[in-house]
């Protein structure tokens, strides 16, 4: 969707957001947006760290999630199969995101 604004003229977005043109210079757009606290709102170079930074986490969780069940597997801490089989998964799935990252 493309909407065309001028100066002072705003846009709402459902019932809890609105953004208004606030200033314009050359190619330059200043908006002013008016969200609750709950609504993030960020510049698209942000976001996009943002979630860069959220998969490499999600990464680093997983193989931190592997390294606790191989424990529990080398150990046999527990009789049951449920950790042998949450390892053998996490190390599975660590091992298909490898490959996936080399191509």
């Amino acid at each position: 969707m493309v909407l065309t604004r001028k100066l002072g003229e705003s846009i709402t977005i459902g019932d809890e957001v609105k953004i208004t043109i606030v200033d314009c210079q050359g190619k330059q757009v200043k908006v002013g947006i008016v969200a609750p606290k709950h609504v993030k709102v960020h510049r698209e170079e942000i976001f996009e760290k943002i979630q860069q930074e959220n998969i490499k986490a999600a990464k680093v969780s997983k193989r931190a999630l592997a390294e606790v069940a191989q424990n529990f597997k080398k150990n046999d801490i527990r009789s049951n199969t449920i950790w042998k089989d949450t390892a053998s998964s996490c190390e599975n799935s660590i091992k298909k995101e490898n490959n996936h990252d080399k191509y």
